[in-house]
């Protein structure tokens, strides 16, 4: 059996920026990822996919962008070759290509198994993404045969799906870019809208991301937050990388003939259900991007009040009768796109640390089991912890303490 002290698992940005951390401590360690550097990005991402933030928030430990276009958006390939130059720039010790498939309590440490065997190491980073499975709810299994079902990971282009309408379930990121794309295709699209955060691309001429950044918004600590749990699980953001910079909420899907609904709340009879209260669902999403632009124009106020004039977005337009149901044997519907969000996928971890809804128990990656760390987990030590410039800091914190971990317990 192979033994080293520590064992990564992930060789995405999360993980290579633990092993930077962990080589700048001398902690001797492997990274394990399943499939190559940056799989995911390589693999799982859609034809047209753009990050969320400006290219010049995408930065490293000792690596930021250089590039000609700093308030553009890295497509997948170009994510995939920023986190390759990073591997390349801390010798991360990775091997590609090594599948985990357990990892055990050992004595004072632990027991990992790999397709190519075990390693007996002293602590561990799960670095493996909060985004292995699609989240989807499961009347799925309800829906007619007629109608393909298909997951962000599936998804590549327009062109690729059956012809005829799409229902696109879910409002975030990710649901209202698809549903943009696929209407501008040239097909009907329905929206399925239950809770989302509604935010401009731009605000006062800054991307809204510099804002969140200056005002120190992404700052704040999951310690300080009075329901972190809830903030966890908050969608992403109505966002679109786009070279015009357009804002993307649903006023701007109702305007391209995207039709909304509420909820999907179940199937009956081969229609699906939806629930009503869009009215009171926009509202709620308006009232928190009211308030979140307040905290800008406060902070504006304070340290530059130069910058651009006050703005405020209309609300969010209601559909007179929005439709309740929809039968999905009649052909209106022949693809659905289930873009429900992502859940991890920790079926390989044999140790008493994930709850009943799947989710790792942790404090700010110090897991509920000596020796055993998290990193790369949405509002894992702060707001900015979902994007790749915010593992920084989160990864310096948590192998500072797996460092203080092996200093206290200098044998295995």
């Amino acid at each position: 059996m192979e033994h080293v002290t520590t064992v990564v698992i992930g060789a995405g940005h999360a993980g290579l920026a633990a092993s930077h951390f962990l080589r700048e401590r001398a902690i001797d360690h492997l990274v394990l990822e399943r499939g190559e550097v940056a799989n995911s990005w390589r693999r799982e991402r859609w034809d047209s996919f753009r990050l969320l933030t400006p290219n010049w928030q995408s930065r490293l430990p000792g690596l930021a962008y250089e590039g000609p276009d700093p308030d553009g958006y890295q497509s997948a390939k170009e994510v995939t070759q920023f986190i390759e130059g990073f591997a390349t720039l801390c010798r991360a010790p990775v091997r590609t290509g090594t599948n985990v498939t357990s990892v055990r309590r050992d004595g004072g440490g632990y027991r990992v198994t790999t397709g190519h065997g075990e390693i007996a190491c002293r602590t561990v980073v799960i670095a493996s993404g909060a985004c292995n499975l699609a989240a989807v709810p499961g009347f799925a299994e309800a829906v007619p045969p007629s109608v393909e079902q298909v997951t962000p990971f599936d998804y590549r282009e327009p062109g690729r799906l059956p012809d005829g309408g799409v229902l696109v379930v879910g409002a975030s990121a990710t649901g209202v870019q698809l549903a943009a794309e696929l209407r501008r295709s040239g097909r009907p699209v329905i929206l399925s809208v239950g809770e989302h955060v509604r935010l401009p691309r731009t605000y006062r001429g800054r991307d809204v991301l510099w804002w969140m950044d200056a005002s120190g918004v992404w700052d704040q600590r999951h310690d300080e937050l009075d329901d972190l749990t809830r903030a966890r699980r908050l969608p992403s953001p109505q966002l679109a990388g786009t070279p015009e910079r357009r804002t993307l909420d649903l006023n701007a899907l109702t305007s391209i003939g995207v039709e909304p609904v509420g909820r999907w709340a179940a199937v009956r009879d081969g229609r699906a259900l939806f629930s009503g209260g869009l009215r009171n669902v926009f509202s709620l999403a308006d009232l928190k991007l009211e308030r979140l632009l307040d905290t800008f124009d406060a902070w504006a106020r304070e340290h530059d009040p130069a910058i651009g004039p006050v703005e405020r977005l209309p609300p969010t337009r209601v559909p007179r009768s929005p439709r309740l149901q929809l039968d999905l044997r009649a052909g209106e519907i022949r693809t659905i796109v289930w873009a429900t969000g992502f859940r991890p996928d920790y079926s390989w971890l044999h140790v008493p640390v994930v709850d009943g809804k799947g989710r790792l128990r942790h404090d700010g990656g110090v897991v509920d089991s000596p020796g055993l760390y998290a990193l790369g987990l949405p509002l894992l030590r702060r707001r900015r912890s979902t994007f790749i410039h915010g593992i920084e800091d989160d990864a310096r914190e948590v192998i500072g303490h797996l460092a203080g971990h092996l200093a206290a317990r200098p044998t295995a």
